[in-house]
């Protein structure tokens, strides 16, 4: 208590009071609801109950898109009821029938006209859950958190029906209290809002107006009254599941592991406690994600790692309640997707690569195995948020096989991860103060020693508006910890992220005793968040040499500083051709920690949207000549040239049957030193309401002067080669998805890739800060270098002998990833998934670098399939 009342008399003592958003300021709106004294309404979108008679109809909607605060092309009433077990909303749309959108989709789609719900049941007016049913019986549902953030990945228990009528078209939803978080008061007031989707005008209107120009989403939602001795339910609900699969692939001769197929079964379990009214305790047992889509196939030329966004259920359901980013994305910068939780660590491919003897053959697990996670969430009635994830990986172990005598290795060790996420409303939500931590505590075998035991980071955030909500102040500072044997610790000091060996390191240096390794980062940023006119954010961010996230979280480099500013001006309501049109500007300054300046950039770009739906946007960024501590990847520092980028896009109107979007970039260069683009197409084309296809493509090209090949050894002295590269990359997206029902649906994804990289004009690095581009390096002649069965070999003194030598880094790379998914959600909750899904990898060099001889090459190669049956059934005792 003590802690919390210093807290609040600091965020009183703040320059022109964090004076919260003024009740005055919104004009709220009511809706008195009533008790239902005897059955409830039949859900079939009828509205032919008699108990819709004991509620008075509210309506009198405003546009919010695409003009803001006029009246809507056509008005929507609502009613409200109740009882001890769920709340029910009835729904009048109205419209001339003939013209209604009735697309299908698979949940979450948002297809056609629609009518939303969203409800603040906390009426802590930063959070709130929000239901969405189609004209077609499809549902749609978010969390919203942080007063308009929305997540799509939750998925509540509910049920909801419309039909077409003579003057438009009605609807009725039933949303289970269980669903719901409240507290037990006697009476109580929650947020409301309610939304219609207007599809084929592209129109938007509210029952609560919510001026563009406002701050903030939950915050100046209307109220639902009339609510009293509501009983919290105590929630619980059981998910339990079976998996059936078999694989099939081409046997390897003489691999006892390869032999063409395996079968499998397993079970699992998912589950929500509702420990409290107001907390929730979601678990998983032995996790199954084999409805889940593959990532993106890619070539990563570079020393850093590629982020993947998430995928599977668990880890993307409220993953908004353990979100701590270390730099807001606005600002485009270097640490924009640096976050101290990346629920991608959880499960990842094992570390350790194990010897395999000659002759021998090993299976190694592709991924380790999530034995169970629990995450407990919620918020209390003080406005304490509270976000806790535990999960467990057992040890995971590869067997190897020599002449049929079989040993086992532990490649990846028994882990234990923890996050802890809390926030702290102050000043009705417009003071937020929070904290998160997490850990990793790893236990090691012998051979495994390379491997970090533990890891430790948290933060601390500070978020406060004042003036009416129109400005913020955001804080945040971070401190990480790793342990482990000299081995595992030196490793991380020679990284990628921060080599510590560089000979001009002004930072830090390398100390191969160490058991132990610390940093800290933070941010300040300043903005202005209102949607008027002229909006901006700047600030600063930090990262400390020694900061290391990269067991539970994710960043790509330490040791900088970047400073940041964006300005935006926007016209967020019609004029001339134009619904909406808005100009950006960015700059970024970029700094190590020793106060070595690195380089400056700066971009312009714009985007609108016109009144017949069509969107375009360009973009022009410029990168001055820059410093880089990382491209001679542990070598000195290196000046590099600067940069001109250039883009442009275009998207049709996505209403029509047929719609696409255009696209290409540029980058050039100075001194000739690089020339890279890309080009983009997209087309959708939906036959029908239950029936979309969509193909998508790009093709892109990189060919710089000057691409990373090796470090090698030579006369006492390190050579960076590097090489002149032409990278061509080609992708092909194709999606299927056809819903026969709300409740049944197909989908198909299918993407062949295709890259392929030449190498010419080797050459090393010579002096790598010389101000002349081409004093930097020295080009070897075809008397210091030849291609030798597949092996460059360097004679860079011209003596006969060969100096050092280096593998060909000519590549080329086809895949081929596809999913199949019939998904049935035979009642609520409860579901059955048929997958299949077909991968396909080949990489040997081809004479013919066009798309299509590699598209061949490509399916030729054996293809790799799994087909999976899974069973879920959804309980509720």
């Amino acid at each position: 208590m003590r802690a919390r009342a210093i807290t609040a008399a600091l965020v009183a003592a703040l320059p022109g009071a964090v004076a919260g958003q003024s009740e005055e300021a919104v004009a709220r709106r009511t809706y008195e609801t009533a008790r239902i004294a005897g059955p409830p309404p039949v859900v079939d979108g009828l509205l032919d109950d008699a108990v819709w008679e004991t509620v008075e109809w509210s309506g009198s909607f405003v546009q919010r898109e695409p003009t803001d605060g006029i009246e809507p092309s056509q008005q929507t009433r609502f009613k409200v009821v109740y009882d001890d077990d769920a709340l029910y909303f009835a729904f009048h749309l109205a419209d001339d029938p003939a013209l209604v959108t009735r697309q299908l989709a698979r949940r979450d789609g948002f297809p056609g006209d629609w009518i939303e719900v969203n409800i603040d049941s906390f009426h802590d007016r930063r959070t709130a859950f929000s239901f969405t049913l189609s004209l077609s019986g499809t549902r749609s549902d978010e969390f919203i958190s942080n007063d308009n953030h929305w997540d799509t990945s939750w998925d509540p228990v509910w049920t909801g029906a419309a039909a077409v009528v003579a003057d438009g078209w009605t609807a009725e939803s039933r949303i289970p209290l269980s669903q719901l978080r409240f507290s037990a008061a006697e009476e109580q007031v929650w947020g409301l809002q309610v939304t219609r989707r207007l599809y084929r005008l592209e129109e938007r209107s509210n029952w609560q107006h919510i001026p563009k120009d406002r701050t903030g989403w939950v915050s100046n939602f209307g109220e639902l009254r009339g609510l009293r001795d509501l009983q919290p339910k105590r929630r619980i609900e059981l998910l339990p599941y079976g998996v059936i699969s078999t694989e099939s692939s081409a046997a390897e001769e003489g691999d006892p592991f390869r032999d063409g197929g395996s079968d499998d079964f397993d079970l699992g379990l998912d589950g929500k406690l509702g420990l409290t009214s107001n907390l929730t305790l979601d678990f998983t047992v032995n996790p199954d994600f084999g409805q889940v889509e593959a990532d993106p196939s890619e070539v990563n030329l570079t020393a850093f790692e590629t982020f993947f966004t998430e995928r599977r259920p668990f880890f993307i359901e409220g993953k908004n309640i353990f979100a701590l980013p270390l730099a807001p994305a606005i600002t485009g910068g270097p640490f924009t997707r640096d976050q101290l939780f990346y629920s991608r660590r959880i499960g990842r491919s094992p570390a350790h690569d194990p010897e395999v003897p000659e002759g021998g053959f090993a299976d190694v697990p592709e991924t380790t195995t999530i034995l169970g996670a629990f995450k407990l969430s919620g918020k209390t009635a003080s406005g304490l948020s509270i976000g806790l994830l535990e999960s467990f990986t057992p040890k995971e172990r590869a067997t190897i096989d020599l002449g049929g005598a079989r040993s086992r290795i532990t490649v990846e060790p028994q882990t234990n991860y923890f996050v802890g996420r809390l926030q702290q409303d102050l000043r009705a939500g417009d003071v937020l103060v929070g904290g998160m931590l997490t850990a990793v505590n790893r236990s090691l075998e012998e051979h495994l020693s390379g491997m970090r035991e533990s890891a430790y980071s948290g933060g601390l955030d500070f978020s406060s508006y004042f003036r009416d909500r129109d400005y913020r102040l955001q804080a945040a500072v971070f401190g990480s910890r790793i342990s482990g044997s000299p081995e595992a610790i030196l490793a991380a000091q020679e990284s990628s992220a921060r080599y510590f060996q560089r000979p001009d390191n002004e930072s830090a240096s390398v100390d191969p005793t160490r058991t132990s390794l610390s940093g800290h980062a933070g941010s300040v940023r300043f903005a202005r968040t209102s949607n008027f006119d002229l909006r901006f954010e700047t600030g600063v961010a930090w990262r400390s040499p020694g900061f290391e996230i990269n067991d539970l979280g994710f960043m790509r480099s330490a040791d900088g500083i970047n400073q940041f500013t964006w300005v935006g001006w926007h016209r967020p309501d019609p004029f001339g051709i134009f619904d909406r049109l808005a100009v950006n500007g960015n700059q970024w300054l970029d700094w190590d920690t020793a106060g070595n300046f690195l380089g400056a950039a700066y971009n312009v770009n714009t985007n609108a949207q016109f009144r017949n739906k069509y969107a375009a946007g360009f973009g022009v960024t410029r990168q001055e000549r820059s410093i880089s501590n990382t491209e001679l990847r542990g070598g000195p520092s290196s000046k590099w040239p600067g940069e001109w980028e250039s883009s442009v896009w275009v998207d049709t109107d996505r209403r029509r049957k047929v719609s696409g979007e255009l696209g290409a970039w540029r980058a050039m260069g100075d001194h000739g030193s690089r020339d890279a683009s890309e080009a983009w197409a997209g087309i959708v084309y939906r036959p029908t309401d239950a029936l979309r296809l969509s193909l998508s493509g790009s093709r892109s090209r990189n060919r710089p002067e000057l691409q990373y090949v090796e470090t090698l050894d030579f006369a006492a002295a390190e050579r960076y080669v590097f090489g002149r590269l032409d990278q061509e990359t080609t992708a092909l997206t194709l999606r299927v998805d056809y819903a026969l029902t709300p409740n049944l649906t197909v989908q198909f994804y299918g993407q062949p890739f295709i890259a392929t990289g030449r190498y010419d004009e080797h050459k090393r690095i010579t002096d790598p800060r010389a101000d002349a581009y081409r004093d930097r390096f020295a080009t070897f002649t075809p008397d210091q270098i030849v291609l030798v069965d597949g092996t460059y070999r360097v004679d860079e003194d011209l003596d006969g002998a060969v100096d050092y030598s280096f593998d060909d880094p000519d590549f080329d790379f086809r895949d081929f990833n596809s999913n199949l998914v019939v998904r049935w959600e035979y009642r609520p909750g409860s579901a059955l998934f048929v997958v299949w899904n077909e991968t396909r990898s080949e990489s040997s060099l081809l004479p013919d670098r066009s798309f299509g001889e590699g598209l061949r090459q490509l399916f030729s190669a054996a293809p790799d399939d799994v087909i999976l049956v899974k069973l879920s059934k959804w309980f509720a005792p």
